[in-house]
């Protein structure tokens, strides 16, 4: 709601209305405007050119804005890893995951080289998947710097598996275009098979799990990931064998 560029043109009395109303959100959302303006001891004129400054036409525009805002940053109460796993693995049995890994094996097993992509925690699970596989015998390397460069060479024959929750991150999508042009085979593992990433991937192995998140960080259960990313690595070392 608040973006760097919009912070950084407040004035002092401006300033001063943002951090008001960051420590009290929920009270603010359901104040008159004069009584935000008797609080802050700044006039509505101030409040009025406030609103705008965040695109807002006027008061009421800015408490529904901010109503949303709250809404979206009020703490999860989490749920028991237990029922998430247990969530996952249900599914898993039903339905035609084990295939879709054999076939993803199968098509990486054929690759000479194999790169993993991913950001954030999915970045910390590219970097395990590389190493994972490697220890099974099919070397790996993983890239979760945008900027980091990948050489020809090493993008022919390539397959590449690439890792995110939504599905939409944008450094992930840009790589893959570029990679998928150059010919690498793309395999993705998602939390659903309707993202950006699933379409644009020959093989896409959706989890489907309930999205958690708690004040702004997303905290989706990993534990599908890990499963099908070992399941892979050890069907391809089967392959191989």
């Amino acid at each position: 709601m608040f973006t760097h560029d919009i912070i950084a043109s407040f004035n002092e009395l401006e300033t001063s209305l943002y951090n008001y109303i960051c420590q009290n959100g929920e009270k603010v959302a359901y104040m008159r405007i004069r009584e935000l303006a008797d609080e802050t001891h700044v006039s509505t004129a101030t409040i009025l050119r406030f609103c705008r400054k965040i695109n807002c036409e006027g008061f009421s525009e800015f408490k529904v804005k901010l109503k949303m805002h709250v809404g979206e940053n009020k703490k999860t109460v989490l749920k028991g890893s237990q029922h998430s796993v247990m969530e996952f693995f249900e599914r898993t049995l039903k339905g035609d995951m084990e295939e879709k890994i054999r076939m993803a094996a199968s098509l990486i097993s054929k690759a000479d080289n194999v790169i993993f992509i991913g950001i954030g925690s999915s970045g910390i699970l590219a970097e395990y998947g590389a190493r994972y596989f490697s220890s099974l015998g099919k070397f790996s390397m993983y890239i979760k710097d945008p900027l980091f460069p990948i050489h020809a060479n090493f993008r022919h024959n390539s397959a590449t598996i690439a890792l995110s929750v939504s599905g939409e991150n944008n450094f992930t999508v840009t790589h893959l275009n570029q990679l998928k042009q150059e010919g690498s085979k793309i395999i993705s593992i998602t939390n659903n098979k309707h993202s950006t990433i699933a379409k644009i991937s020959e093989i896409n192995i959706p989890y489907y799990v309930t999205e958690e998140w708690l004040e702004n960080a997303n905290i989706t259960t990993q534990v599908p990931v890990l499963y099908i990313l070992e399941s892979m690595a050890r069907e391809i070392y089967k392959l191989n064998k």
